[in-house]
């Protein structure tokens, strides 16, 4: 499920006859239930707002889902390799990357 661009997982708890969801693109932690589908959508929608209101309540800015800044760690080797392609073809580390792993691109999965 989406609502605001946070995204949210389901399951449900057949003992307790329960849905439980959690939203996972965040650190933040937002989590609601419901006993339909219904339910569970009003719930996941209601914990994403009640989460941005105490959020403004507290003036503090609302964790976004993802800032758009990804920290790798990888073998000197693979670094090496990535950054003289991207020298070669004349492109910053950054553009050659998001090239690459730009969806239809022919090795975005390799």
């Amino acid at each position: 499920m989406t609502y605001k661009g946070y995204e949210a997982v389901a399951e449900f708890d057949e003992d307790a006859g329960v849905f439980s969801g959690e939203v996972i693109n965040t650190r933040d932690v937002i989590t609601f239930q419901g006993t339909s589908v219904k339910e569970l959508r009003k719930a996941f929608k209601d914990s994403v707002d009640d989460y941005l209101e105490f959020c403004a309540k507290r003036k503090e800015t609302p964790e976004k889902p993802f800032s758009g800044t990804l920290s790798l760690r990888l073998p000197p080797e693979v670094h090496r390799r990535i950054a003289l392609e991207a020298r070669r073809q004349s492109k910053s580390l950054n553009s050659y990357i998001l090239e690459r792993l730009k969806p239809g691109t022919a090795n975005a999965t390799r």
